[in-house]
């Protein structure tokens, strides 16, 4: 991840944390003039206006912590299940991020019945993941990234709202991926629990 924005998203968790527990107002001013810094560095160095950041991080409140995006891996004959992304033509693990109120395991049958139409049950927890420590786009946010092994029990494939093609693929013939979604490392290494079922949960 590049320096600039790790530096940007530390001070924004910074004065964020500050104006959720502050009460003195000279404390108040200067925690809103450190989110001001974090958004004026992410402006330099994205297309993104300071504007749009800057509605990113005030619908933000509450101590900062990590986002929670949760993945998929349903694997049959030796393949995997992935979606391809209306937002960008390019495939991912079915899922996205959790929804308050429910669990992960909830969220990712959730996620896989709404973008390839079938119904699954979680059986292992594969790797949790610090998204920050692959090889990703930069973004604003820091996610964790969970992935959740699943088999299929019913259903029929069907693309939903968000994925507008849905198929198997083997190791040796992924796609384009959706690398903000995730990346082929990742997949690889969910493939190893193919080769071996009782290989521990990835954790990092």
């Amino acid at each position: 991840m590049s320096e600039w924005l790790d530096w940007a998203k530390r001070i924004q968790a910074l004065s964020q944390a500050g104006l959720t527990f502050s009460k003195d107002i000279y404390d108040i001013e200067r925690y809103e003039e450190l989110r001001n810094i974090s958004l004026e560095i992410m402006s330099a160095y994205t297309e993104l206006e300071i504007d749009k950041i800057k509605n990113l991080f005030t619908n933000e409140t509450g101590y900062p912590t990590p986002k929670v995006d949760v993945r998929g891996a349903v694997f049959r004959n030796n393949q995997i299940l992935l979606v391809k992304e209306t937002i960008d033509n390019k495939w991912s693990l079915p899922g996205g991020f959790c929804d308050i109120g429910l669990s992960p395991s909830e969220n990712v049958v959730k996620e896989i019945k709404e973008e390839s139409g079938y119904d699954v049950i979680p059986v292992k927890l594969l790797a949790l993941l610090d998204k920050n420590k692959y090889d990703h786009p930069p973004e604003a946010y820091h996610y964790y990234k969970v992935f959740i092994q699943c088999e299929i029990i019913g259903g029929t494939p069907t693309v939903g709202v968000e994925t507008n093609s849905i198929k198997f693929f083997s190791k040796d013939n992924l796609p384009e991926l959706s690398t903000n979604r995730n990346i082929e490392a990742q997949i690889n290494a969910l493939f190893d629990f193919i080769e071996d079922p009782h290989k521990e949960t990835i954790f990092d």
